[in-house]
């Protein structure tokens, strides 16, 4: 069959059984991620958790997370608690961003509970201190800090700075948090004794789980390029100088820390093959801080310089001026599902040139189709000459071979694309659309919009002029809408929505292309008529 197959159609089905490939190892194969946590608050206490010691070589600067637990380490009681517009954390008696609940009605899970970034049973907290002495960082862990304030309430547009105080025999350890409304927060470490130290972010927030977007590392180079370490790739220690910032993310959330002015060294060591991020700290050190949802607009309101925290994989080039106008198309119109619409209609014009030539292409080969088989059976024996008379008949047809090819590659990035943007983006979180939608980061409950999309996508089908040669192949490029239907059911629905106003727009100029081609075949058969 593939011998008798066209160029054209070996390349829809190399880019078809490529995008089934995506689909299902996204959906079906690909590892979940193995660690999820509850939102319901424990009572587990830091002498049930490991204390790991940071330990360090000045020659290689790398370093090693042990597992030694510190049996005799103090109470995870909370020592102060902000609340705020749109978060509530808890610190606890070891320093410790030990609880982090967001609120508002976007940030609710399947039992109507906030949800909870942070818990106790972490195993790395953000803000967390270790020291490389083993000493020292075992009295660290037994050694319970003092808080100025026990509750502090924010006012909008409103900043409180909440001062931590841990005296150790060596040092005396002070931390100074000031907090925003939007999640952002700034901390200023000081010992008073220069202590080789490291400070954490923590691990990163477990909320979302699955296994096809990405969970894991991120941190920004000294020349702003980005390093990025997956669960399960932390198979060795990882060392960064002057890392502009470091952030441990999941699919919708991030905790991090930062600071662009002076960057820092930062260190990725394995946890079950996990990424587990310190800073290198030092007697001084002032750093930006953000722990909540990759929203645009609260990473922007903490600093427009962490937008590469919002990752959108191998496409990142596309995706963000992609999001970038969705954005604004948002702000325009107010809702995320016409913006989605609107979008997918700007794509649609901007391509309509290039999708255009390649339409007229498909209908002159469907045209020229009974002289190339002609050709194809009078020059069977001999596929050289073979080539040469095809060549020569599409040229002078005015015929591309490859016409229809160029679209669909140049759409095949965007697609994808599109699908990390609308799979990212939190901001579709709970977003409504029309109607039965009321979440267009979710599948539709009611599958209406993948069985639109498999509906337009065959009519799309029988609109396009096709010079199929071998019947089992055409039988297989028919059942397509009915695969593809299939797949969709558990895609977002925003992605959805893409991919069915992207078919119905095909539809339509399939249509209008088909319509202008006849009109010339009938002109060019009644030109011939009064020419006999």
């Amino acid at each position: 069959m593939i011998d008798k197959m066209g160029t054209q159609q070996r390349l829809l089905l190399a880019i078809v059984l490529a995008f089934a490939f995506f689909v299902i190892y996204g959906h079906f194969l690909a590892p979940k991620n193995p660690q999820e946590v509850s939102n319901n608050t424990t009572n587990q206490t830091v002498d049930q958790q490991a204390a790991p010691l940071v330990q360090t070589s000045d020659d290689t600067k790398s370093s090693v997370v042990s597992t030694t637990t510190s049996q005799n380490a103090v109470s995870g009681e909370i020592i102060a608690k902000v609340f705020a517009d749109q978060y509530e954390l808890h610190i606890d008696r070891l320093g410790r961003i030990s609880k982090y609940y967001l609120n508002g009605e976007n940030f609710k899970d399947e039992n109507g509970e906030r949800i909870q970034l942070l818990d106790a049973s972490f195993n790395l907290l953000p803000l967390e201190i270790r020291f490389t002495d083993t000493i020292t960082n075992n009295e660290a862990f037994m050694t319970p800090y003092k808080s100025d304030i026990s509750e502090v309430r924010l006012d909008a547009d409103e900043n409180k700075t909440v001062v931590l105080t841990q005296e150790l025999s060596s040092t005396v350890v002070t931390k100074k948090i000031t907090f925003t409304q939007n999640a952002g927060y700034n901390v200023d470490v000081e010992l008073t004794s220069p202590l080789e130290y490291f400070i954490t972010p923590g691990f990163r927030p477990n909320v979302v789980a699955d296994g096809y977007t990405f969970h894991g590392a991120i941190i920004q180079k000294p020349d702003k390029s980005i390093e990025k370490i997956e669960d399960g790739d932390a198979k060795k220690t990882f060392t960064f100088e002057n890392a502009r910032f470091t952030a441990a993310s999941d699919r919708y959330y991030t905790t991090l820390l930062a600071n662009f002015d002076n960057g820092f060294s930062t260190v990725v060591s394995s946890k079950d093959n996990n990424p587990n991020v310190f800073i290198r700290g030092k007697s001084e050190m002032s750093l930006t801080g953000y722990i909540g949802p990759k929203s645009r607009e609260n990473i922007h309101a903490v600093n427009k310089e962490l937008d590469p925290v919002i990752e959108y994989g191998f496409f990142t080039a596309i995706s963000k001026p992609l999001f970038s106008l969705l954005y604004f198309l948002h702000d325009k119109i107010g809702n995320w599902g016409w913006a989605i619409v609107i979008l997918t209609i700007l794509i649609r014009l901007v391509l309509y040139p290039l999708t255009y030539k390649g339409m007229v292409s498909m209908n002159k080969l469907k045209e020229l189709a009974p002289k190339v088989k002609e050709l194809q059976n009078q020059y069977k024996d001999d596929k050289q000459k073979l080539n040469v008379k095809m060549m020569e008949l599409y040229k002078k047809h005015g015929a591309n071979p490859m016409g229809g090819c160029l679209p669909i590659l140049i759409q095949i990035p965007i697609f994808f694309a599109i699908y990390r943007v609308l799979l990212n983006a939190i901001e579709l979180k709970n977003a409504p659309w029309i109607l039965w939608i009321e979440d267009l980061a979710i599948k539709d409950p009611y599958f209406v919009l993948p069985i639109l999309m498999g509906l337009t996508m065959y009519l799309q089908q029988r609109l396009t002029p096709t010079n199929f040669i071998d019947p089992m192949q055409e039988k297989i490029m028919r059942m397509l809408p009915i695969i593809f239907t299939f797949f969709f059911i558990w895609f977002p629905a925003g992605l959805t929505l893409y991919w069915f106003i992207n078919n119905l727009f095909s539809v339509f100029q399939q249509l209008y292309v088909n319509r202008i081609f006849d009109k010339k075949k009938e002109a060019a058969e009644l030109a011939k008529k009064e020419k006999q």
